[in-house]
């Protein structure tokens, strides 16, 4: 277990039940500020990590169990209640290179037209989540020829996030969220022989947390 996972799991739990960090810490009977970013590190910038009793307050109050918290962390298939095997659903796919096409997405970034095929993959609640099939070697060695990344569109994103991002020009690219301002935002390339990007807002369509992999 890594401390972003693990507070990574706890956005993500907050973000399916429609929920702000803040609001999950509240459902769950704690501090209001229990879960806020400036609490995840200490002043001498040691990790914090949430305590035990803290995530079963929240496990008990959102109703999930502990195997499906544990796959949030670590990004393996949920299991269905009952625990007789993932859940599935089939979500849109199209490779990563074909998408920067026209008529695979609408303007806010969401996966439209029928150009698409389709994948089998682990609930995932973003009803608006799509998948992009790598192709080639350039981002290796994070993702590889033939992975499959699972997109979510609604999930947040935050620095050290993978992401897939869109240009105003009809680029389509995988990424990692190295930092953004309220001008710029600067990524960086999962195969460190490739050059780092830095974008004004304005030139990119809409950014997207890549939330999953198969590989």
């Amino acid at each position: 277990m890594r401390h972003e996972d693990i507070w990574r799991a706890i956005d993500a739990l907050a973000a399916e039940h429609g929920l702000s960090a803040s609001g999950l810490a509240r459902r769950a009977g704690l501090d209001a500020t229990a879960f806020n970013p400036s609490k995840r590190t200490g002043v001498d910038g040691r990790a914090r990590w949430p305590s035990t009793e803290s995530v079963a307050k929240v496990l008990g109050a959102t109703g999930t169990g502990f195997e499906a918290f544990a796959s949030l962390v670590t990004g393996a298939p949920a299991l269905s209640r009952g625990g007789r095997g993932p859940i599935a659903r089939r979500i849109p796919l199209i490779g990563l290179a074909q998408a920067g096409g026209e008529g695979f997405f609408d303007d806010g970034g969401y996966p439209v037209g029928g150009g698409w095929d389709e994948i089998s993959v682990p609930d995932v609640p973003d009803p608006n989540a799509y998948a992009l099939e790598i192709s080639g070697e350039s981002m290796e060695p994070v993702f590889r020829d033939g992975d499959v990344v699972i997109v979510s569109p609604g999930a947040p994103v935050r620095r050290g996030d993978r992401v897939v991002v869109r240009t105003r020009q009809g680029e389509v690219m995988a990424k990692e969220l190295l930092r953004q301002s309220a001008r710029r935002v600067e990524l960086a390339s999962l195969n460190p022989a490739h050059p780092n990007y830095t974008f004004d807002l304005a030139e990119l369509a809409w950014m997207h947390r890549i939330i999953w992999a198969t590989q």
